[in-house]
């Protein structure tokens, strides 16, 4: 089965021996990420350093200053890595190895942008703005994204793209020294803290907008005294239950429409920019009112315009019946043990598998990846 392992390009950068090493796995190609959120990531095997800190969201490459002249969402450069185009000379380095490379690219998860743009940004139903999640349900974050998308994704040395948060973002969130978790919010919570109320949100939702604020401040209360979700096992029938049927209708009619127009211009733009046969993947959550990094979706629609999807691997089956020939079900396997991931194994349903993180891994982890990959 054909493997990708996500990488950042300081994990090849400066390591002269990182792109064999990880052809010696038995991988087939690399995503690499060329426009990425903050973080703050160990690098176990680099000669020369251990800890990288990148303190914003920015581009790994030369953003295009014609293109974001003017514009108050653009992609920040980064300022933490020796060079100016560090995911051009991490892509040359990995294809020299025989490794394909796919450009790894974050869409709608941006902090810095947020804080300095909080209008653009989800606000919840008791206004308070999530400055990490932009609006997808404005038309200059769509814009944002879909150049992003093109700039990003169509870089020199890579094949393919896979988007990630190309959708919805909400209340969860990897935040730093986070304090959140004190009341648990099951599905439904996470849910009704997600949605938008800015104007635009506003105006999509029509005359119920009032009302589906009130309502969600309402179901909300129970849930903060520490009530239990309602019984339904599915997650929309407890938000349905907590919003009342219409309610929630109104929601989802609004997000799935601003999801479709959010997907439909990053593809597009994606199309336009790329050579012939260049793969285009988004990362996704098959239940479509999720929201996240992997943000929900309609995979019998999107896979009608994207060559496929990367899945959480126990998610995948739930997308494996809406499978178009042509197109990829990847599953997104943690193979990282002190992250919660590993062993490595195959997932039934999947055509490839995508291997998170080969730059956080520990050398057991590795060899763990090499003898699923090459059992011999």
């Amino acid at each position: 089965m054909r493997a990708s392992a996500f990488l950042y390009p300081w994990d090849v950068t400066g390591d002269p021996a990182a792109p064999d090493l990880l052809a010696g796995l038995g991988l087939h190609g690399t995503t690499l990420a060329a426009a990425y959120h903050s973080t703050r990531a160990l690098t176990p095997r680099h000669p020369t350093r251990r800890i990288v800190t990148a303190p914003h969201s920015a581009a790994y490459y030369p953003p295009d200053p014609a293109r974001w002249h003017g514009r108050a969402l653009r992609p920040y450069a980064q300022h933490w890595l020796d060079g100016a185009d560090p995911f051009g000379e991490a892509a040359t380095a990995l294809a020299g190895a025989g490794l394909e490379v796919h450009s790894w690219v974050v869409l709608a998860h941006n902090s810095r942008l947020g804080h300095e743009n909080p209008h653009r940004t989800v606000r919840n139903a008791y206004g308070e703005h999530y400055p990490w999640a932009p609006c997808i349900a404005q038309d200059e974050v769509v814009e944002y994204c879909a150049d992003l998308a093109a700039e990003a994704a169509v870089r020199p040395g890579a094949s393919g793209t896979e988007l990630e948060s190309c959708g919805w973002y909400g209340l969860a969130h990897l935040h730093a020294h986070d304090k959140i978790g004190g009341v648990p919010l099951g599905p439904a919570g996470q849910f009704l803290m997600s949605l938008c109320f800015c104007p635009a949100c506003r105006t999509g939702y029509g005359p119920d907008a009032e009302a589906l604020r009130t309502a969600v401040r309402a179901a909300l209360e129970p849930l903060w005294r520490g009530a239990p979700e309602p019984d339904p096992p599915g997650e929309w029938e407890r938000i349905e239950r907590l919003l009342g049927a219409d309610l929630a209708a109104t929601a989802r009619t609004h997000r799935l429409a601003a999801a479709r127009r959010l997907q439909a211009a990053a593809i597009a733009a994606v199309r336009a920019a790329a050579p012939p046969g260049f793969r285009i993947l988004l990362h996704a959550d098959p239940l479509p009112h999720r929201s996240g990094p992997n943000p929900g979706v309609e995979a019998d629609r999107l896979l009608d315009l994207a060559d496929g999807l990367v899945l959480p691997h126990h998610l995948l089956p739930l997308a494996a019946p809406h499978r178009r020939p042509g197109t990829v079900l990847a599953a997104n396997l943690p193979v990282v043990a002190a992250l919660g991931g590993g062993p490595p194994r195959g997932v039934p349903d999947a055509d490839e598998l995508r291997l998170y993180h080969a730059g956080l891994a520990s050398d057991a982890d590795l060899a763990a990846v090499r003898e699923l990959l090459d059992p011999r």
